[in-house]
């Protein structure tokens, strides 16, 4: 099953760590955690704060404890296929907080959303439109779901993965409405 997961961090820089984590099924199940800081993690920008609204205190106060978060993503998570709009941010914090709780490092793999949205579109469309129009029809699709998404994030976990799994539902539509127009004789979207 398809999840799109987001993280939020401390910072933006080299030393940055994750402060909250979530995700949602492709069904709408999710969960979503705020992390206490690893023991070495201290790094922190009050810019970033400002942006996600999450507060040290705030994690220190209500945040799991990191390595609880990383087992319960590995518990949650393996066996399903992971999306995340940004892939090498999100990678580097799913790998920090899974080598600070002394997992590994690979144990969990993200893919970029648009591999999510390229798969479901192919999919839906393949057996619809003709082999020569599906590259051309399958790229137009993902960049109309990908102007969908909201100009401006919430900066806050669950509501980003929340954001892209809804960007996928209205490709997953459409594509649906795309192949049902060919089926009728339709020559294009």
């Amino acid at each position: 099953m398809n999840v799109f997961l987001d993280f939020e961090a401390s910072s933006l820089s080299d030393k940055s760590h994750p402060i909250e984590v979530a995700w949602i099924f492709e069904d709408g199940r999710s969960e979503s955690h705020l992390i206490a800081p690893g023991p070495t993690w201290d790094d922190w920008d009050d810019a970033a704060e400002r942006i996600h609204g999450i507060s040290r205190t705030t994690l220190s106060k209500d945040g799991a404890p990191h390595d609880m978060v990383a087992r319960r993503m590995l518990d949650q998570l393996s066996q399903h296929d992971l999306f995340a709009s940004a892939p090498s941010w999100d990678g580097k914090w799913l790998s920090l907080l899974l080598r600070t709780a002394g997992l590994p490092r690979h144990a969990l793999r993200l893919k970029d959303t648009d591999v999510a949205l390229r798969e479901s579109a192919t999919r839906i469309l393949r057996d619809a439109v003709p082999p020569d129009r599906l590259e051309p029809v399958t790229t137009d699709l993902i960049a109309w779901a990908t102007a969908t998404k909201q100009a401006m994030p919430e900066h806050r976990a669950l509501a980003d993965a929340a954001e892209e799994r809804a960007v996928w539902q209205r490709l997953e539509e459409r594509a649906r409405g795309i192949a049902s127009g060919w089926a009728f004789g339709r020559t294009g979207p």
